[in-house]
């Protein structure tokens, strides 16, 4: 049981001492996020997706027709 007591008495410890640190954190040393994706890749896909839709209104604007 005084191990238990020890490892609280460690963590109550530990937060005491960072209670006044609060909005002090330190950045991590990891990189800044990244693109998962390329500006490349997705301005081609952003190139087939509205191109394909545009191709589509004027399909159905040239035949009359609504499809569902």
């Amino acid at each position: 049981m005084s191990s238990r007591k020890g490892s609280a008495k460690q963590k109550s410890e530990r937060f005491d001492g960072n209670i006044n640190k609060r909005g002090n954190v330190k950045l991590s040393s990891k990189k800044e996020k990244q693109f998962t994706v390329g500006p490349v890749v997705l301005a081609f896909f952003l190139f087939v997706v509205v191109g394909s839709s545009l191709l589509q209104i004027i399909r159905q604007a040239q035949t009359g027709s609504i499809e569902g």
